[in-house]
């Protein structure tokens, strides 16, 4: 699955089977679900799971708390808008499957 497919599975009311952790939490927070893509990730602790951790806040607007997960991801604090910030995660996902 490429970027354009995977956005394009956002716009159907079910999550697509096989999708990693990290790409779940991405869908339900394209779907609007905040909630729903903290919570699969709130408890990991890979390098992945902070990353997208820490775009969850930032989009929550705790940049505190955002920045503390950058720096676990070992990513800068991004200057790109949310939604280039979800397409950059998300492509960078897809090329590890």
């Amino acid at each position: 699955m490429n970027i354009l497919d995977f956005i394009k599975t956002t716009e159907e009311t079910t999550q697509p089977a096989g999708l990693t952790v990290h790409l779940a939490a991405l869908w339900q927070d394209a779907k609007g679900d905040w909630q729903a893509a903290h919570s699969l990730i709130d408890q990991l602790t890979d390098t992945t799971s902070a990353w997208v951790h820490a775009y969850l806040h930032r989009k929550e607007g705790d940049n505190s708390n955002a920045r503390y997960w950058y720096n676990r991801a070992g990513k800068p604090f991004p200057s790109i808008s949310l939604q280039e910030e979800w397409t950059v995660i998300a492509t960078a996902l897809l090329a590890k499957r």
